[in-house]
């Protein structure tokens, strides 16, 4: 049966911490899952989820750390001892526990590192948390079960049993030569049904996906995505097999990339939370209200240029917030069509002929809502034929005009090595007021003949 947190359960485990009730607390939480553990602490104080992680075991507390949102772990982390902090890092996969560990400021990493007794889980954290953040060498864990082409398939499972104590979960049996080097993978099924004199050279199966340490997280997703791998192994500049990197830490990059992208597009530069301060959230949003800013303050400078003309025609400044808005959604739309699949790595061919695509759409869409907008505009509003022709007109140019700048820039920024995600949003619809409005005015100016 699912656990469900409620108020009133909540309510109970603040009063037993209160009491300092530690034999209720643990027969009340010691058969949750990791999960709603984590739930649990989030809902309570720092203090009191403190208090929970000292009394619980290590093997439950830990994994309980990993789902904890970013401050809420940090606050825990900062009222724990190295000592303590060490206690929890020996339970996890050497991925997680580094992720943990390099939260911390430099000084306390050391001190903990210092502090955990498994002296090889140790230098594996080291190691992993020398690589840069976002290639595979960070990501992957060195938990894994390998084996040599040259033992027997008895001394094979043999070593596996000993091996697969230390890893939580056994997707795939790499093979490697006498100096490390990958080799290819073992079918379990293989394994089974061989000869226990077989050696393993005459059963693994030599083709196997693999990346570097030093290949992006973008990539490895885009692997093991294409392929549809669980797990992945990890080779060095020399082909030694050194971590896998499995589903499961996938799904969480392409969440949290997921998140960033979002809050790109929404205008936000840095990773906020809801319940970060203000001033915080101040910092991550003000950079691209103020670009918005300039951008309505171009918008206004160039109306005014064309201020003759709405003196002579007072329609046309009625149609202004119908350009904005228009040129702003198709501009969005192009632009995130793009960079998702500039994510998805679906961006194939010519970029000449992705712009006549989309124009050739965008005139659609434009011819479409043109035939709308000129008889509304004429019989809703009273502008004349004239005017009305020539807000559609210009109507259609901005419409096709923002589909190619939605779609050029995302392209322009990927092989620039700028994330495309900043161009949709304030991006994207900032540029495209300012365009807009400068070539509605325009064109209306030479077809009214003024």
């Amino acid at each position: 049966m699912q656990f469900q947190l409620t108020a009133d359960f909540i309510t109970q485990i603040e009063q037993l911490i209160a009491n300092k009730d530690g034999n209720a607390l643990r027969e009340l939480l010691q058969e949750l899952h990791f999960a709603d553990i984590a739930e649990l602490l989030e809902e309570l104080d720092s203090d009191e989820a403190t208090y929970l992680i000292k009394l619980l075991e290590s093997e439950l507390t830990s994994e309980a750390l990993i789902e904890l949102d970013d401050d809420v772990r940090e606050k825990i982390l900062n009222r724990l001892s190295p000592k303590e902090i060490a206690k929890e890092l020996e339970e996890l996969d050497t991925d997680d526990a580094a992720d943990i560990i390099a939260e911390l400021d430099e000084d306390i990493q050391k001190k903990v590192i210092g502090k955990i007794k498994d002296e090889e889980h140790a230098a594996d954290i080291v190691e992993l948390l020398a690589y840069d953040e976002d290639t595979a060498g960070a990501l992957m864990a060195k938990e894994l079960v390998k084996v040599k082409e040259t033992w027997s398939v008895a001394g094979c499972v043999r070593e596996m049993r000993r091996q697969a104590e230390n890893v939580t979960r056994v997707h795939s049996i790499y093979v490697t030569d006498k100096e490390g080097k990958l080799m290819g993978r073992l079918s379990l099924k293989d394994l089974l049904t061989a000869p226990a004199k077989s050696k393993i050279r005459d059963i693994f199966i030599p083709k196997v996906d693999y990346v570097t340490v030093h290949t992006e997280n973008e990539d490895v997703a885009r692997i093991m995505q294409k392929y549809d791998l669980e797990a992945i192994p990890v080779v060095d500049d020399n082909g030694i097999l050194v971590g896998r990197i499995t589903i499961d830490d996938i799904v969480d990059f392409i969440k949290d990339e997921a998140e960033r992208d979002y809050q790109l597009a929404a205008g936000i530069t840095q990773d906020v939370e809801a319940d970060d301060s203000v001033w915080k959230l101040t910092k991550a949003r003000l950079p691209w209200l103020m670009i918005g800013m300039f951008g309505g303050l171009g918008a206004a400078s160039i109306i005014s240029g064309f201020e003759a003309i709405f003196l002579t025609y007072p329609n046309l400044l009625l149609f202004v917030p119908l350009i904005q808005a228009t040129a702003g959604n198709v501009g969005v739309q192009s632009s995130a069509i793009v960079v998702q699949g500039l994510a998805n790595d679906t961006i194939k061919g010519n970029i000449v002929r992705r712009l006549l695509k989309e124009a050739l759409l965008a005139l659609i869409n434009g011819m479409s809502i043109a035939v709308v907008v000129i008889f509304i505009s004429h019989f809703a509003f009273g502008t004349t034929y004239t005017e009305s022709i020539s807000i559609c007109i210009a109507l259609i140019a901005v419409i096709i005009l923002a589909a190619l700048i939605g779609t050029f820039i995302p392209i322009l920024l990927d092989k620039k090595g700028i994330d495309p995600a900043v161009a949709t949003g304030p991006f994207i619809t900032t540029s495209n007021d300012v365009f807009g409005i400068f070539t509605y005015f325009l064109i209306a100016k030479l077809i009214l003949g003024f």
